[in-house]
């Protein structure tokens, strides 16, 4: 279910790697964000057992999508530090 894949993506890596996951200059606004980040990848990963049913068209959010979306996001947040880049 979600909650299963929301904690296989938490021991994923890079997001297992307490370096990583504690290394981010926004501590808090990245710990959120990723949570965003990877119960959309839950959502999506439980969707594709529904087949094309409610989906215009099929769509896969794959762990190495995953991967680099939390690498994105670890550097969006490092490189501003006054703000948090929502645009």
């Amino acid at each position: 279910g979600l909650r299963a894949n929301i904690m296989g993506s938490f021991k994923t890596d890079p997001i297992s790697d307490p370096a990583f996951f504690d290394g981010c200059s926004k501590d808090y606004e990245f710990k959120k964000l990723l949570y965003g980040l990877t119960f959309f990848h839950a959502v999506i990963q439980e969707r594709r057992l529904y087949g094309p049913l409610g989906w215009n068209i099929p769509y896969e959010f794959t762990e190495s999508d995953m991967r680099i979306s939390v690498m994105q996001l670890t550097m969006f947040l490092d490189e501003y530090p006054n703000e948090v880049p929502f645009k």
